[in-house]
């Protein structure tokens, strides 16, 4: 087996390289090292079954060869961070849009099977309970830029879902939330490595807004493991799944739990969403995810709780 990983030297992309050569598959990734790093895939870059190609899938000739040699594509290139979205949206637009219609349309010419990786932003302002794969989404206005990831996101989607419809490409579409773990930064504005790395350093704690806005953080190895299994089932295609973790926190309490684990005496600093994006900003109070359907389809199920998650990246920068 021969899969390609697009977006392959970043965080999630490298640990997923990781384990299909661990199954034994030959792994192409293709990256342009815009956010992915070569640090990520320094221990594997010399296997035998590893190829490495700093392109973007901008480049329809360098993706119609890659995708041509192997059997599945997974693909993860976007932009992404909130801070990279606010100082970027062009590129965002670009890679997000662009770069997803180039590999459906190629992984469709020759016929090879395609996971998407796509986001809880999908949802939006939605709060009222947790968010399952066939809700209604509730976007801000098109003025407001942070909406743009999870718009292009949306279109990713669509065009997936019509690939399959339409052209029988086998699709699957995987929505992720929160994905946290070792080599996650917090340099696009990831908010735990980025409250780890304060507390162990002794700086203020950022927490923006008001702290009362709910997230759910999920390992980035259960994560994985739910991607190549979603991959491996036929009962998969031509749908979506949330991948997350139902347990949910407070970003005021997730800092404080950092400060705890860490035994820091960092300050929290409140810090308005205007004065850290520009005015106008929006954020989402809430987003956990209904887990039923992927649990029924591929007993997926997370194993390692916030206290275990949080440990494994105080752990990854203490070293």
């Amino acid at each position: 087996m021969k899969s390609l990983i697009t977006g392959g030297a970043g965080f999630i992309g490298s640990h997923l390289a990781e384990k299909l050569l661990d199954m034994g598959q030959e792994v192409y990734i293709v990256d342009n090292l815009w956010t992915g790093r070569l640090e990520n895939i320094a221990k594997i870059q010399k296997k035998k079954n590893f190829h490495l190609v700093v392109e973007t899938i901008l480049n329809e000739s360098v993706m119609n060869e890659l995708i041509f040699k192997v059997d599945h594509v997974y693909h993860l290139a976007a932009a992404v961070g909130v801070r990279n979205i606010m100082d970027h949206p062009v590129e965002t637009l670009d890679i997000n849009v662009k770069g997803t219609e180039t590999v459906l349309r190629l992984a469709n010419q020759f016929k090879k099977k395609i996971l998407i990786a796509s986001t809880s932003e999908i949802y939006g302002k939605h709060i009222d309970h947790t968010l399952s794969e066939d809700d209604n989404r509730v976007m801000g206005s098109v003025k407001k830029r942070r909406w743009a990831y999870a718009c292009s996101k949306t279109l990713d989607e669509f065009l997936a879902l019509a690939y399959y419809d339409e052209k029988k490409l086998p699709v699957v579409i995987a929505r992720l939330f929160n994905t946290v773990g070792p080599r996650q930064t917090g340099r696009y504005g990831m908010v735990l490595p980025n409250f780890v790395q304060c507390a162990l350093l002794g700086k203020p704690i950022p927490v923006y807004g008001d702290g009362t806005q709910s997230r759910s953080f999920t390992h980035v190895s259960d994560v994985i493991d739910a991607l190549t299994k979603l991959m491996a089932e036929p009962k998969a295609e031509g749908d979506i799944f949330n991948v997350g973790n139902d347990k949910e926190v407070t970003i005021k309490d997730l800092a404080l739990k950092v400060k705890e684990m860490t035994g820091s005496h960092s300050e929290i600093e409140f810090i308005s969403y205007e004065k850290a994006y520009g005015p106008g900003f929006e954020d989402m109070e809430r987003r956990c995810p209904n887990i039923d359907k992927i649990r029924e389809i591929i007993g997926y199920n997370p194993t390692k709780n916030l206290t275990a998650i949080i440990q494994s990246v105080i752990d990854y920068f203490k070293e």
